[in-house]
């Protein structure tokens, strides 16, 4: 089961705005997404990745790791904008590349999830797997929303 999509959830509604925002992998796209969302008349939500202690990595290295979550494709990053809609262009603004680590070079920085290939490492394995085929999934998805052309309804 992949986890919850608290950003796609609010950009059902249509007229909200939603971005998805890591400032230490890349501080231009959350300024951009502060700007916009501050200047739009309406909703708006910002989903910001935060790093803690608690996540089990040496805090002085979190914009590492926060570059590392959006390098895995953990975190996406993304813009929906609702106006851009009434001008025929697509509201979806993917600025997260195709992943370019495996998951398990984030994930396993992490004591929260490397604790599991100690107790059990076959499921850690197997959920390893799974978490890596999700990520592909949802990237996928979001490039396809992100390339929909909105004057024919057809993909770019």
């Amino acid at each position: 089961m992949s986890k919850k999509d608290l950003g796609l959830h609010a950009i059902n509604y249509g007229n909200v705005y939603v971005a998805t925002v890591a400032l230490g992998a890349n501080d231009a796209q959350a300024i951009r997404a502060y700007l916009d969302a501050e200047s739009y008349d309406g909703p708006s939500i910002i989903i910001a990745y935060a790093h803690c202690i608690a996540h089990g990595i040496d805090m002085t290295r979190g914009n590492h790791q926060q570059q590392a979550a959006v390098n895995s494709g953990h975190w996406l990053l993304y813009r929906y904008d609702p106006r851009l809609s009434a001008t025929g262009q697509n509201p979806l603004i993917l600025d997260s590349n195709r992943p370019s680590i495996p998951i398990k070079e984030y994930a396993y920085s992490e004591t929260r999830y490397k604790t599991l290939t100690f107790s059990n490492p076959e499921e850690a394995k197997r959920l390893l797997q799974l978490a890596q085929h999700d990520i592909m999934t949802r990237y996928q998805f979001y490039q396809q929303l992100a390339g929909l052309d909105f004057n024919t309804n057809e993909h770019k």
